[in-house]
């Protein structure tokens, strides 16, 4: 049995067809099917039903497959493991990022990435901060940039980026009470974003419930909102400048306060890509 065989197993079972495995791996479609005839004939079973709509395990292939992966796995770790005592860097690393946070120097940080590990393939991926930091906990991202108003989850460590106020734009006052808000609309980020979070943390503490006329994810579209009289945006104080719009924003009473943060799992990722990233990361000032 060789690794070929192998990979061209789990190729074959994730891509659906013989034709796309060959297209994948770069290889001529009769190679794919001769190789997979001989891991049959070795293992004495046939591992693939062929029909007009594509190619599934059977029950042999389904036995099979997890060992085949954990080869491949071993193989590849084996390979990275060389790399990482050579000095070289290779692999793969999932950044996460909330939308709002796009002023960050996020694209400073994998730019100079990318030029000092040229081999490291990055992929980034948005969605509020609480989706994202649920995607870390599951492994599926290596590192992540998110608003954070209370403790991290369990197994996640951070390292603050800012700590700013959150604060109400659109009123000409130096601080508003939260529970002048209900006398207002109150437009919002989205649920599961840093700022709403602590927002919503506020409100219940103190007992009140403001009415949301609106909701979304991009704080620039809101601030423009709050400086056309449409109601007040609640925001943090980062926001309001970045916007440059003239308008006033007045202190929540009691304060509201919200974090960036930069976060990876406590238990460190398996991959030298991903520890070299993080490393780079935390050292910026």
């Amino acid at each position: 049995m060789e690794l070929r065989h192998l990979q061209y197993l789990v190729a074959v079972v994730e891509e659906g067809t013989v034709t796309a495995a060959a297209t994948r791996l770069h290889v001529a479609q009769p190679g794919v099917s001769a190789q997979l005839r001989q891991l049959e004939r070795e293992l004495g079973e046939p591992l693939l039903t062929r029909t007009s709509r594509g190619v599934t395990p059977t029950a042999a292939g389904e036995a099979v497959l997890p060992y085949a992966r954990a080869a491949l796995a071993a193989v590849e770790g084996a390979h990275l493991a060389v790399d990482e005592l050579k000095g070289l860097v290779r692999g793969r690393v999932a950044v996460g990022m909330a939308p709002s946070l796009a002023a960050t120097d996020l694209p400073d940080l994998l730019a100079e990435f990318r030029r000092a590990h040229p081999a490291v393939e990055i992929s980034l991926r948005e969605g509020t901060s609480d989706a994202l930091l649920a995607q870390l906990v599951a492994g599926e991202l290596d590192l992540v940039w998110a608003g954070i108003s209370g403790a991290p989850p369990a197994g996640v460590a951070t390292r603050t980026i800012t700590d700013q106020a959150v604060v109400a734009v659109g009123v000409e006052a130096d601080e508003m009470g939260l529970d002048e808000l209900l006398e207002r609309p109150v437009m919002c980020m989205s649920p599961g974003t840093g700022p709403r979070g602590a927002f919503d943390a506020a409100c219940a503490a103190a007992g009140v419930r403001p009415a949301i006329a609106f909701e979304a994810g991009d704080p620039l579209l809101l601030a423009r909102l709050a400086a056309r009289g449409l109601g007040v945006a609640v925001l943090p104080e980062g926001a309001v400048r970045a916007a440059g719009l003239d308008v006033g924003a007045a202190r929540l009473v009691p304060e509201v306060r919200s974090r960036i943060e930069l976060a990876w799992r406590a238990d460190g990722p398996n991959g030298p890509a991903a520890r070299a990233l993080i490393a780079a990361a935390r050292a910026r000032p």
